[in-house]
């Protein structure tokens, strides 16, 4: 089996008034190349007429974007003209590329309504050749995933983007990852066979599994070595996992802000195209 590196804590972390919980970057884990970073929102309950999500505009370029959204909503709004509300159980992928500003907030019936909020935002690195890619946006409501299943039913495979076995992902991005959620109930077992060369994301949302051999449970992020090609999942109870899979780009990562580059001088480039309006303008 593949071994096991580390599992790692989340830090709690919150923004504003929103529970967060941060899997990366953490003192003890900077990052799992090609994924950058990953913030757990919520689980938490928004009473009636608040302020909602705390993500108004901001830039981004050198990267890509999945929010899931598990509870409540978001409203995506950027400077290309893309605009989108995706409910729970739904997805946004957002290629930053080149630069773009964005908002991601929540809707103005959430704002008035409440209601529970539990998101997932993780940045996925580009390589170098595709930094400076068009910006681009697509969403994804609850019914557009695919949804495999293993294990008489017990798994669930929500396939987001690249393939899984024979299905192919309605989306395919840049850097060839492969991205899940998947849910488990408890007593299912799912084999999962991953090449050596290919980083393995691997977060628990919720629950608790038994995976090669150790136990991982909710907000751990389990650090794989790449020294064997399977994986073996076992619910200790009702779960819910992060699983993605994608080859390292092995480049340097320079990250400042809202932006992530190959060198400190495209990170002052970043800035001074953004200053200048060369990612867009807000007038949302």
């Amino acid at each position: 089996m593949r071994e096991i590196h580390k599992i790692h804590d989340t830090v709690y972390a919150p923004i504003d008034d929103l529970e967060t919980y941060r899997a990366m970057p953490t003192r003890t884990l900077a990052h799992l190349d090609p994924f950058l970073f990953l913030n757990h929102h919520g689980p938490q309950v928004y009473p009636e007429n608040n302020r909602g999500l705390p993500f108004g505009p901001h830039p981004h370029r050198g990267f890509e974007t999945l929010t899931y959204i598990f509870k409540g909503d978001i409203m995506h709004w950027d400077s290309s003209g893309s605009k989108s509300t995706i409910k729970e159980g739904g997805i946004q992928w957002m290629t930053a590329g080149s630069g773009l500003i964005h908002s991601e907030i929540s809707s103005p019936e959430f704002k008035k309504n409440g209601g529970e909020e539990e998101v997932i935002q993780l940045w996925l690195n580009l390589p170098s050749k595709h930094k400076m890619t068009p910006p681009k946006y697509k969403g994804l409501s609850k019914e557009e995933i695919p949804i495999i299943k293993e294990d008489d039913g017990k798994v669930k495979i929500n396939l987001i983007s690249g393939k899984w076995k024979d299905n192919v992902a309605p989306i395919q991005s840049l850097a060839n990852l492969t991205m899940t959620s998947i849910e488990l109930s408890g007593g299912a077992k799912l084999p999962i066979d991953v090449s050596t060369n290919e980083q393995v994301l691997f977060y628990v949302v919720r629950g608790e599994v038994e995976v090669n051999g150790s136990i991982a449970k909710t907000h751990q992020l389990v650090e794989f070595k790449a020294n064997d090609e399977h994986i073996e999942v076992k619910a200790k109870e009702d779960t819910l996992l992060i699983f993605g899979t994608g080859e390292p780009f092995d480049e340097p990562i320079v990250a400042q802000g809202p932006f992530v580059m190959n060198t400190h001088e495209e990170i002052e480039q970043a800035y001074m195209d953004f200053q200048t309006g060369k990612m867009g303008t807000w007038d949302n």
